[in-house]
This record gives C-alpha cells, sequence and structure tokens, in this order.
C-alpha cells in the first residue's frame, strides 16, 4: 500500500513519484505546485521559524541506492508549512522517521539490496566469505609451490577479508556513534559480479587456463540520515579508508619485527592489500568514499589519500625490490 505524501490518502493506481523531493503522490497532488514540493525557493515573506526547517533525505553510506518511502506524512497539529532560515523557505511538513528503517513494516522499500530481511550478520558472513573466497582463488597460484608455506594462501585470505570487514565496520561504527540507523547489506549487482568473478576463477584454475580480474563488491553498509556534506558525512566516509591506513600500518611494522623469509614479506603484501583498498576507496567520484570527504573537508581528503598513497607505493617497491636490496631476504 502506497500513500500520497502530501494529504495521506492511498493511492490508487500507480503513484506518481516527484524527482525533485522524491515522494509519492495520488493525481490530485501530482504537481510540484499542488503538494508544495521541497524545492528551495528565495523568500523574504515568512518569519523565521526555528522547528522543522527541512524535510527527511533517505541517502545511503557506501552507495546511492534509490527508495519508495510509503509511511505517511506527520498530520500533528500546529505544524507549520511554510519554515525559512532567513534566505529560503521550504513548503513541506516533516514526515515521520520510522524507528527502525530497515524493519519489514517500516514501509521503506530499499531498491538493490539482496534478501533485505535478513539479519546484518547474515549479511556479514557472506560478504566476508565471498571476499575471502576471492583471496584464496587468487593468491593459489603464487604461493602453492612455496614448500611449506602453502598454509599462507588461506593467512592472506584471511588479511584481505578483515581488511574489507574492518573498512565496513568503520563506517558503521562511526555512524552508530553519531546515532545513524545503519546496517551493512549484500547488493543485488554486486553480488551477481562477484559470483560470476569467482565462478569463472575458478574454472580457470581447473583447467589451467589464465585467471580474470575478480570484481570484488557484495555489499556495503547503508547509512540513513546522511543528507548534507558536512562533518558527520565526512566522518562517516573518512572512517573506511582509515582503518585500512591503520591495519595496514600495523601490518607493515610486523613485516619488519618477523625475521623468516618469506613470511615478513607476505605480511608486508598483507599491508599492500589494506593501502590499496583505502586508496581505492579515496577515489573522488561515483559512490567511493573520495567523492564526499573531498566535498566536505579538502585538507583531510589530501591528508588521508596522500598517506594511503604514499604507503601503497612503499610497500609495492619493497615486495619487487631486487634481492639484493630487499630488506626481507
Amino acid at each position: 500500500m502506497v500513500n500520497c505524501a502530501h494529504c495521506g490518502d492511498e493511492i490508487i493506481g500507480e503513484p506518481f513519484y516527484c524527482n525533485e523531493c522524491g515522494y509519492s503522490y495520488c493525481l490530485r497532488h501530482k504537481e510540484p505546485e499542488n503538494h508544495d514540493c521541497s524545492i528551495v525557493r528565495g523568500s523574504t515573506s515568512f518569519q523565521q521559524t526555528p522547528t522543522m526547517t527541512s524535510s527527511y533525505n533517505q541517502p545511503t553510506e557506501t552507495v546511492p541506492i534509490s527508495q519508495e518511502q510509503s509511511y505517511q506524512q506527520s498530520t500533528t497539529s500546529g505544524v507549520v508549512r511554510g519554515t525559512t532560515d532567513g534566505t529560503y523557505t521550504w513548503y513541506r511538513q516533516e514526515s515521520q522517521i520510522p524507528v527502525d528503517a530497515f524493519d519489514p513494516d517500516s514501509g521503506i522499500n530499499f531498491k538493490g539490496i539482496l534478501l533485505p530481511h535478513k539479519s546484518e550478520l547474515f549479511h556479514f558472513i557472506i560478504g566476508v566469505s565471498l571476499i575471502f573466497l576471492i583471496g584464496i582463488i587468487t593468491f593459489i597460484p603464487n604461493l602453492i609451490t612455496l614448500k611449506g608455506y602453502e598454509w599462507t594462501i588461506f593467512m592472506l585470505a584471511g588479511f584481505y577479508a578483515t581488511a574489507f570487514l574492518f573498512h565496513e565496520l568503520g563506517h558503521r561504527q562511526v555512524a552508530k556513534h553519531f546515532n545513524l540507523q545503519t546496517k551493512f547489506r549484500l547488493l543485488t549487482y554486486g553480488m551477481m559480479l562477484t559470483v560470476i568473478g569467482v565462478v569463472m576463477n575458478i574454472y580457470s584454475l581447473i583447467s589451467g587456463g589464465n585467471s580474470f580480474p575478480s570484481l570484488a563488491l557484495p555489499g556495503a553498509v547503508v547509512v540513513l540520515g546522511l543528507s548534507t556534506i558536512n562533518r558527520t558525512t565526512g566522518l562517516c566516509k573518512a572512517a573506511g579508508p582509515t582503518i585500512n591506513l591503520v591495519y595496514g600500518s600495523i601490518l607493515l611494522v610486523i613485516s619488519f619485527i618477523i625475521p623468516d623469509y618469506p613470511l615478513n614479506q607476505l605480511i608486508c603484501l598483507a599491508a599492500n592489500l589494506n593501502f590499496m583498498l583505502g586508496t581505492f576507496n579515496m577515489i573522488p567520484i561515483g559512490i567511493l568514499d573520495g567523492q564526499n570527504i573531498w566535498r566536505w573537508n579538502k585538507k583531510v581528503y589530501l591528508g588521508l589519500c596522500g598517506s594511503l598513497l604514499i604507503l601503497l607505493i612503499t610497500t609495492y617497491a619493497l615486495i619487487y625490490a631486487p634481492p639484493a636490496i630487499n630488506p626481507y631476504i
């Protein structure tokens, strides 16, 4: 059942979705002027009202997921439909925010999420398991010949999976700190690409052919309430790459402490994986973390991205340095 976001009546037939404000309306209120569309309009005709000065928007932490909102707007008496901050006026009253938007009965349908009503633990287990499997497939061809060190295949796959896991938990826990609703969720198309990559690489291992690049994006943390580019949004986005920076730095230090070759070099490779994941997410485009971090605070972006990039290049040079100057040999 879908209700009109303006009058609250049940919509008979196909609802009319407004691209400007992101709500669905009945036939009577489909036009922007008929539903007091939340497009910002310049105005000096209203007295400043400190309550309900913005509408509720529904973005996500790591990926832009379009959402259908079918819960009714608040009809509490005394709500002012026209409110102003002194420069602009909004004409929409605030909507009711579900206590748990991830609950099946919340009225919100998250598009692009696989098995949305399963527990977060279930989603984490599936996502991390797939990353672990991709790690095994990736490292088998190069490490299977290391006599006595075959077990390091699983060690590196574990470091690869935890780099992904800690990155997502970083987003999640910072969002929790700001009392935002958040959960890790498997992405439908991301899961499809990941599973196809896994199957193709397993086939290549069995047949002895060349391996294919594996796309590892089974899921991401979804955060509700990051409607603007501000400190909260910036810190939530920066948490993932920061975790990779710290995790990778710890592994890099450990690699110099361990005297056993090639184990020390493989630990450096695990550090390199963290720096690679963090640097990739700092690319300021699309759904990656870097875009919002750049828009929030360019100094933070340059510091975090620069640190990851320098350490990525450093670990790469250490791993592939000639034997005569390689510090691990």
